[in-house]
């Protein structure tokens, strides 16, 4: 049942990120924590591990295909994955010094912030 939760958690990941650009934070992290009963931690870096392989290559190429990028984008994508190596590094890092329930709580503060920033767009 694991497997087919983490396959099915995976698809709706691809599925939102090749339609809004989301993926790890806002669905594969809730979906670890609050279905699989991961820590806070433990769903951050498995989130990670599947973001690591080119897992958009073949919706970029789909973007691209219909026109809706060009190659700028790809190099403005590539600038920012130069950031994400770090960020992902130092992001880690503070993550790790603080505890489960304060990381949890930090999270959910954080997309409360971008949805209600979203809606109020």
């Amino acid at each position: 049942m694991q497997i087919a939760w983490m396959l099915l958690t995976g698809l709706a990941a691809g599925i939102l990120s090749g339609m809004f650009g989301i993926g790890g934070g806002l669905i594969i992290v809730p979906a670890l924590v609050l279905i699989m009963g991961f820590t806070q931690h433990t769903a951050n870096a498995t989130s990670l591990i599947a973001l690591l392989l080119p897992v958009g290559l073949l919706g970029v190429l789909e973007y691209y295909r219909a026109g809706k990028i060009t190659t700028e984008h790809i190099l403005f994508g590539l600038l920012i994955a130069i950031g994400l190596f770090a960020g992902a590094f130092l992001g880690a890092k503070i993550a790790t010094s603080l505890s489960n329930e304060v990381l949890r709580k930090i999270f959910a503060v954080f997309v409360g912030i971008v949805a209600v920033r979203m809606w109020l767009q």
